[in-house]
């Protein structure tokens, strides 16, 4: 068995928390799905060593406010060097950065994970271009190299699933970890946002994706709507799961920082 406690959209950024939250371990694996805080800060990489001594492996996908003030290129540099020094080290638990990385965890178990950035929509464009801060706080970041981005990792995501499908023994099972929503189901969306001029900027529909609807994927698990959701897909079987705490002065309803996913 596999367990996995997951995490995201902890903004820890502000008002700045990275030296007073803990994450008290309930498995021996990790996953922080995006938005803990800021790259700038150099508090977000002490809280990352901090954590680190605590699990076995710590899994980490970027969101869409690691970069502000920043650029998505300059996240990756930080923490791939984070990832290249706990690889050197025995005395502290692994951290892996997902970015379109497989990472096989068991002999039956892998992990697929990415930022899977939405596919804005034409007709919300302009809605989300002038009416989201990444496109105002994030270097060199525009809709359309979000909507590029999205493209290139459903791609990837769709291939990594057909691949595993095709490898020898149905016995692989497969978690799938991004920031953003595969999903316009009504039970992962907040009821109060459901005609929103800017979903396409959270949310992208997958259900005609291979790597939604494959049976090989058990779980998936995402953040970035500050909507917290758990349940399985009627046809697919997939477990869809969020655990977002969300900005400290507007908490998401059913945040639970022990929350585990296990398979």
């Amino acid at each position: 068995m596999v367990k996995i406690q997951i995490l995201s959209d902890l903004h820890l950024e502000a008002p700045a928390a990275y030296d007073v939250f803990e994450i008290t371990p309930t498995a021996e694996y990790l996953a922080l799905l995006g938005d803990i805080g800021y790259i700038k800060d150099a508090s977000l990489i002490t809280f990352l060593r901090k954590h680190l001594a605590k699990f076995k492996i710590t899994f980490y996908v970027l969101g869409n406010h690691e970069p502000y003030h920043s650029s998505y290129a300059t996240c990756k540099q930080h923490l791939l060097a984070l990832q290249t020094e706990t690889a050197q080290q025995e005395s502290t638990g692994k951290f892996v950065l997902l970015d379109q990385t497989r990472y096989d965890l068991s002999p039956t178990v892998s992990i697929l994970g990415c930022t899977l950035f939405s596919n804005i929509t034409a007709a919300q464009k302009d809605y989300v271009s002038f009416g989201l801060n990444d496109f105002y706080h994030i270097a060199d970041w525009t809709v359309e190299t979000h909507v590029q981005r999205h493209e290139s990792e459903l791609r990837w995501l769709n291939a990594e699933t057909q691949r595993i499908m095709g490898e020898p023994g149905r016995d692989r099972k497969i978690i799938i970890m991004t920031h953003y929503s595969p999903t316009v189901d009504a039970r992962a969306i907040d009821p109060k946002h459901k005609s929103s001029n800017i979903s396409s900027g959270f949310m992208t529909d997958l259900s005609s994706e291979a790597c939604f609807s494959s049976e090989r994927v058990a779980v998936w698990a995402f953040g970035h709507t500050h909507f917290n959701c758990d349940f399985e897909h009627e046809a697919h079987h997939t477990r869809f799961v969020t655990n977002q705490r969300g900005y400290y002065f507007a908490q998401s309803d059913g945040f639970d920082p022990a929350k585990t996913v296990e398979l």
